[in-house]
């Protein structure tokens, strides 16, 4: 297929450089050309988490050197003031999952490595969220997807860039390779829903898919090729987002919640976990004029989503909130 083509045409070929080069997530990006006899990836989780399983499974049949570290909750919750100075925001889903690549992107460069290939994009580009499988047609998907990928300075790639560079590490997005763009965002928006039994990203499944061709080394293991989409702060561990709202809860007192719309006219803080957040920020740029750089992430209200932007929010989430309730 195109997609499939059009990465390992050239996607992901790294800009000349005399450093190595390392995957810090495993998903998608699987064929890099570097200074490296072997392909070094990296994963971060919680004990137990869904990524760290499904990581160790992509790197067995990759046979990259892979590099495993775990966190422990207060660790994270330790940097997170930390995270809010480096990436400028108070966005909730920004910090939720700039944290954790935060930590690893501290392991990484005290390795020595410079430069890394991260999976952002893939999801704006291909409606991979989880709250796409609510878009009511075609045409609002395509038009949510240019939205997304225009706005991704102001998300994950705001985070890519500020998590990693906090610690020198410069991170490098293939997904958003002008090439592969001009393929991916041209294709009919009909083939990017979610629907009839169709997973998220399903294009971009299937152009790494090797099922039908029996004589082709698979990319990917099944088991990580149709894993359902899990926002990084959640395959980092659930308990980690859990975590995150328990301690704002004994942070932000109900008295000072109530009168959060007093202290911020704009934006208001519609959780603690968001007026945590919010404070932290002010500490560190209390000007007005840093507030309105920012830009939250939400998903779409008037497709009936959530408000929080967990992927656990979303109904179609084999674990959602609703279901384990």
């Amino acid at each position: 297929m195109a997609y499939g083509s059009s990465i390992s045409n050239g996607s992901v070929t790294p800009a000349s450089t005399n450093i190595p080069i390392v995957i810090i997530t495993l998903n998608g990006i699987v064929r890099i050309c570097g200074l490296w006899p072997r392909l070094h990836s990296f994963s971060i989780g919680l004990e137990g988490s869904p990524d760290l399983a499904a990581a160790r499974v992509a790197a067995e049949l990759l046979k990259t050197v892979h590099y495993e570290y775990t966190f422990a909750v207060q660790d994270g919750l330790d940097a997170v003031a930390d995270v809010i100075y480096h990436l400028e925001t108070y966005d909730v889903t920004t910090i939720r999952a700039s944290t954790p690549m935060y930590l690893l992107s501290r392991k990484i460069r005290a390795m020595g490595v410079k430069m890394v290939l991260s999976g952002e994009g893939a999801d704006e580009i291909f409606g991979g969220y989880l709250y796409f499988h609510s878009a009511p047609n075609a045409d609002e998907l395509h038009s949510e997807t240019v939205s997304r990928v225009k706005n991704l300075h102001y998300a994950d790639c705001l985070r890519a860039n500020k998590s990693t560079m906090a610690w020198g590490v410069e991170a490098r997005v293939p997904f958003l390779d002008k090439a592969f763009l001009d393929v991916a965002m041209n294709v009919d928006p009909k083939e990017k829903m979610s629907y009839k039994g169709k997973m998220e990203k399903h294009i971009l499944r299937k152009a790494f898919d090797t099922s039908d061709e029996p004589s082709t080394k698979p990319y990917l293991p099944d088991s990580i090729l149709w894993r359902q989409k899990e926002q990084f702060s959640d395959g980092v561990g659930y308990s980690w987002i859990d975590t995150l709202k328990d301690t704002a809860l004994v942070k932000v007192s109900d008295e000072a919640f109530a009168k959060a719309s007093e202290r911020w006219l704009k934006d208001t803080p519609q959780t603690k976990e968001a007026y945590w957040y919010r404070e932290i920020f002010e500490h560190w740029y209390p000007q007005d004029a840093c507030t309105e750089s920012v830009v939250r992430w939400i998903p779409r209200a008037d497709w009936g989503c959530p408000a929080d932007p967990s992927g656990r929010a979303q109904k179609a989430h084999d674990a959602a909130y609703e279901k384990s309730a």
